[in-house]
């Protein structure tokens, strides 16, 4: 197909005017799946929803960056399409990636005008998924008017699926069109993210997945979207982690298999949680006790990091001997009843209310508590 050659520093890629039918041929419709309770199964999809019932059939995959696709915004944009006269329909870019390296043959006098061989497999769609899924319906609806529509799509070809995911996150990384926990999913995909914060990004999906992990599957990575039975929240527990892990990144750092040193945080925490699991008994996931709500979880998370710092080893028998180290909180498991609990733990709000329950809980074990690290 005809095709405009574009570079820009280091990075070449395409511009081509697609037919609305040969785009949606070659596009792959595709949203990140979460597994082991965290996916959303639709309620009841009528029959006569043709969006929702396109919706439910998307390919859903760990490995994919792209959110969810939103019923409502397809069936605006189709709306948009079918009142749109003057106004041309699909006016933005559609940017789509292949791993395959794409053959360009400029035409004759032409140095960057010229055919561009197409992909074998389909696109992944980076940008623009919700328009060309509009499309899809307007052009079943209104085949002679969506036949007539040409639509811009950039082309990336011949890298990893990583550089589309990267490219995913510059577009959509802001407040109102990227959740914090779908960024945390996508870190250590992103070359530019800070090293910290890739680093704690591991720490979460561990937590979440190792088999031996108290807090496996118990981390809410859909927000309020989730209709499951969770601990905490994975932005929540992200930004815990990376608390205590920028206090100690200058140390961090200089270690130079960073994935081992990430499987000694992880290992750490692990332990931890499996003592307090022991020690808290009967009150561990009840209802009737906010010991595994956020504000416990974050202020337990904190004396960790104090419990780290000084008695981390030897590794063997670190749990059995952290559990003896908690074990006066078993004291005071009837002060984390629901009931009354915040009236037992006055505060402000949340975060003085995690501050208070660290000085508590390191106080009754006898932890010691490090300053307050400084987050920039």
């Amino acid at each position: 197909m005809l095709a405009t050659r574009i570079r820009q520093k280091d990075g070449i890629f395409y511009f081509a005017s697609y037919p609305a039918k040969a785009v949606l041929e070659k596009a792959r419709f595709i949203s990140r799946f979460y597994g082991e309770g965290e996916e959303i199964i639709p309620q009841s999809i009528p029959q006569n929803d043709d969006i929702a019932q396109f919706i439910a059939r998307v390919e859903r995959n760990d490995e994919a960056f792209q959110r969810s696709l939103s019923r409502a915004k397809v069936k605006s944009l189709r709306n948009f399409y079918e009142m749109a006269q003057s106004q041309p329909p699909i006016p933005g870019t559609v940017l789509l990636f292949t791993s395959e390296t794409l053959k360009f043959t400029p035409l004759e006098g032409q140095e960057n005008i010229g055919e561009m061989q197409e992909p074998q497999a389909r696109y992944l769609i980076i940008d623009g998924q919700h328009r060309l899924a509009a499309l899809r319906f307007y052009l079943k609806e209104h085949p002679a008017e969506a036949a007539a529509i040409n639509v811009p799509c950039i082309i990336f070809d011949g890298r990893s699926e990583d550089f589309a995911a990267e490219m995913f996150v510059i577009i959509n990384s802001t407040t109102t069109r990227i959740s914090k926990s779908h960024l945390i999913d996508l870190y250590e995909r992103v070359s530019w993210a800070d090293p910290d914060k890739r680093f704690t990004a591991r720490l979460v999906e561990d937590l979440y997945r190792e088999g031996d992990s108290p807090l496996r599957y118990r981390i809410n990575r859909l927000g309020g979207r989730s209709q499951q039975d969770k601990w905490i929240l994975q932005a929540e527990l992200f930004n815990e982690l990376h608390r205590w892990v920028s206090s100690e990144w200058k140390k961090i750092r200089l270690i130079t298999n960073s994935y081992r040193e990430g499987e000694r945080y992880y290992e750490i925490i692990r332990d931890f949680f499996k003592a307090a699991e022991k020690v808290w008994g009967q009150s561990w996931d009840h209802d009737e006790y906010l010991v595994t709500k956020p504000v416990a979880l974050k202020a337990m998370i904190r004396v960790c990091a104090d419990l780290a710092r000084v008695d981390a080893e030897p590794v063997e028998g670190r749990a059995k001997r952290w559990e003896a180290r908690l074990g006066p909180w078993k004291l005071h498991m009837e002060e984390f009843r629901e009931e009354g609990f915040y009236e037992r733990f006055p505060a402000k709000g949340q975060i003085e209310r995690v501050t208070r329950l660290h000085q508590d809980l390191g106080k009754w074990a006898g932890i010691e508590m490090r300053k307050a690290p400084k987050v920039v």
